[in-house]
């Protein structure tokens, strides 16, 4: 028996930062994790802003340094419609998980939480680097990376994945 795919979004305020940078990251962890198959991950904000726009270029150029290739993504906001298509929608901070679970049904909200909340690191938000200097683009690296492999090994045992 095949497992089914699980959906999986990334939401920060604009989907230029720190919410395509999960995206990309989780996907590459999961290729690295030999769970790919078993995936599908995507990101968008809360924010109309900068619909149809590339990610930051700041966050490009870090995420790049990690060998992370954000080229082909664009920025989108969230619908109504994601809460019915992802299993899992992951916020980035605080006010953004407010913002999900405002515009969630009740049925639909024990599919949201915050990203870092998987992670073993002591913050549980991603702090937003669009007004911060090159390292805050590097701690919402090291902070996404951490997070994207504790919440791969629990959801791999939580949908009985298992390596080729």
């Amino acid at each position: 028996m095949n497992p089914e795919k699980v959906k999986i979004l990334m939401v920060c305020l604009g989907n230029i930062c720190r919410s395509p940078t999960a995206e990309v990251v989780f996907k590459e962890k999961a290729q690295l994790e030999k769970f790919q198959g078993y995936i599908e991950v995507d990101s968008a904000g809360t924010g109309s802003w900068h619909i149809g726009h590339a990610p930051d270029k700041r966050a490009t150029l870090a995420a790049s340094h990690r060998n992370y290739d954000m080229s082909a993504l664009r920025a989108r906001q969230v619908t109504p419609q994601d809460m019915e298509d992802f299993d899992y929608i992951f916020a980035m901070d605080k006010q953004n998980l407010h913002d999900l679970l405002a515009m969630s049904a009740p049925d639909q909200q024990h599919k949201i939480s915050l990203f870092l909340e998987h992670g073993s690191s002591v913050q549980i938000e991603v702090p937003d680097p669009y007004y911060s200097g090159e390292d805050g683009f590097e701690l919402v690296l090291d902070l996404i990376e951490d997070a994207s492999l504790k919440l791969l090994e629990s959801l791999a045992t939580r949908h009985g994945w298992s390596r080729p």
